[in-house]
């Protein structure tokens, strides 16, 4: 049972992470050869102060 995880921040729209979800699972079922109903994705979510760049939360450089 092949399993993605997938870190974002936070921001896109459900619909966004549904289309996400369906091309990884997608992307993993022709690349492995994996039954489509065996593939698994997660996503986490962070805060846009929860990650950064160059010494620099997301959030305080306006992304």
């Amino acid at each position: 049972m092949p399993i993605a995880t997938i870190n974002i921040i936070e921001g896109r729209t459900d619909e966004q992470k549904e289309e996400l979800i369906v091309k990884v699972s997608q992307a993993i079922h022709e690349a492995l050869d994996a039954p489509l109903a065996s593939v698994r994705v997660i996503i986490n979510e962070m805060p846009k102060q929860h990650f950064g760049i160059a010494g620099q939360s997301v959030k305080k450089m306006g992304k």
